[in-house]
């Protein structure tokens, strides 16, 4: 699944593309990924303004000109592909449609933002924007690791009185949001903690 840096690359990959410019048409190619789609999706979007592309935790927040804010998460195999702009050196022809592409815009400039999701595990949702915070996906996240509400401090007192596994508590995301195993791993492998009680028994071979 990707993690907050992964999430903050894409965010920013669909700038160029997106923020500042209105959504041509918008097809939903089926009622649901890994829950159902806000009633009347494509005609919630179609028209809309994006005023502007940001990220919370794992989720990718696109506020509208309509005072929605239309919520994705790419789940486990969720990707977004942008074709039909120039980004950089490289332009990508808008690609032959496939089976997986639930959700299809058409953007003002001519580019195509394309949500792609093998395994439906993904999600979007619409909210009005200045309610997002209350969502239900989005109220119960923790301070971000690079925000100034995760420290010391506010772990420490997070973590008292709690037993378990220091990896479980860094993966839940009430406690601190947007880690994954991966970095879960690679903060702690850094900071020389282990992530089991001892080590495992080495394999001496047949008796």
């Amino acid at each position: 699944m990707p993690e907050l840096p992964e999430v903050e690359t894409v965010r920013r990959g669909l700038v160029p593309a997106l923020e500042g410019r209105v959504i041509l048409h918008a097809k939903v190619r089926r009622p649901d990924l890994r829950w159902p789609f806000p009633d009347r999706m494509a005609d919630r979007l179609r028209g809309r303004r994006v005023l502007r592309l940001r990220r919370r935790s794992k989720y990718i927040l696109a506020d509208l000109d309509s005072g929605e804010t239309l919520i994705v998460h790419l789940g486990m195999s969720g990707r977004i592909l942008v074709s039909g702009m120039k980004p950089g050196r490289f332009h990508h022809a808008h690609p032959a449609p496939d089976r997986h592409d639930h959700v299809v815009l058409e953007i003002e400039g001519g580019a195509r933002i394309t949500f792609n999701d093998a395994r439906r595990f993904g999600a979007m949702d619409l909210t009005p924007t200045d309610a997002v915070d209350a969502h239900r996906l989005i109220r119960n996240l923790g301070p971000e690791p690079l925000g100034n509400g995760f420290h010391e401090d506010y772990l420490a007192a997070r973590l008292k009185g709690r037993n378990m596994p220091i990896k479980a508590a860094l993966l839940d995301q009430h406690v601190v949001s947007g880690l994954g195993n991966i970095y879960v791993c690679e903060a702690l492998y850094r900071a020389r903690i282990a992530t089991h009680a001892s080590p495992p028994a080495r394999y001496a071979g047949p008796a």
